[in-house]
């Protein structure tokens, strides 16, 4: 497993071209962020290399939805877009969501005019195109469903389940998911028990704790039975802290850390 920190939530005290070697500086082996629109390519590849830390990936989709068959081309010329910034400043992969997601990750729209037919069907064949550019690219595509309870009310891709689903149907290497523990606990709950039926479809992990959005051990999701899980599972891949630091970015660092020193190490204090 590789530590990988999300530098649109963690050390926003800093300027953006500092954020890289911070992170590096506190034992992440990559960074990520959200809308590459927002941010100097330029400096951020330069700011990465020189650093010497890797660039796992940002959000691919932005104004257009999945779920909407009309939005089809449209979806699909920007996520090359995405794929071609990706390349550029050498991210290794892009994430992909079922609907719009506006300012602060609102939902643009519920699509209600449309069933849940439509929806899923139009999801499905737009994404055998996307696992075709991923596997053209080189570039991993990673879909996320989203919580509906706290932050993203009326998105349609909700559960692990259909997300998984969907990829293991397409079958495409390039293409898995992302499983958000904090958005998935807020929707779904039982997470070791999904981790355990889908971790062969698992791409990319985020981490944060129940309520808030901080960092393990503030809130009610049990970290360290989580990474025991994780271990077990001999899970390979990225695991993302896309979190809000209750306090200062330095005192989230503390407790990623103390979750991760040693294989078995347990914090001094479990999470309440």
């Amino acid at each position: 497993m590789r530590q990988c920190a999300c530098i649109d939530t963690l050390y926003t005290e800093l300027p953006w071209e500092k954020r890289f070697q911070a992170a590096k500086n506190d034992g992440f082996e990559s960074v990520e962020f959200w809308d590459w629109r927002n941010h100097d390519l330029d400096c951020t590849r330069t700011s990465a290399e020189k650093a010497k830390i890797k660039i796992s990936g940002f959000n691919g989709d932005a104004d257009f939805s999945l779920i909407d068959p009309k939005q089809k081309e449209k979806y699909l010329d920007f996520l090359q877009q995405s794929i071609a910034v990706a390349k550029k400043i050498g991210a290794e992969s892009v994430t992909i969501h079922s609907n719009a997601l506006g300012p602060n990750g609102v939902v643009v729209h519920y699509y209600t005019e449309l069933s849940n037919t439509v929806k899923l069907c139009s999801m499905y064949d737009t994404l055998l195109v996307c696992a075709k550019l991923a596997e053209e690219s080189g570039i991993q595509i990673n879909l996320e469903a989203l919580n509906i309870i706290t932050d993203h009310v009326g998105n349609f891709l909700q559960h692990t389940q259909m997300a998984a689903e969907i990829t293991r149907l397409i079958h495409s290497p390039k293409l898995k998911i992302l499983y958000d523990i904090y958005h998935m606990q807020l929707n779904e709950g039982s997470i070791c028990d999904t981790l355990h039926k889908y971790h062969d479809q698992i791409g990319h992990i985020h981490v944060a704790d129940v309520p808030g959005r901080h960092e393990p051990g503030t809130g009610e999701i049990h970290y360290i039975k989580i990474f025991q899980c994780l271990k077990s599972l001999q899970y390979k891949g990225r695991i993302g802290y896309e979190l809000f630091p209750k306090t200062h970015t330095q005192e989230a660092v503390k407790a990623i850390m103390s979750y991760w020193n040693l294989p078995d190490a347990v914090p001094n204090q479990e999470p309440g």
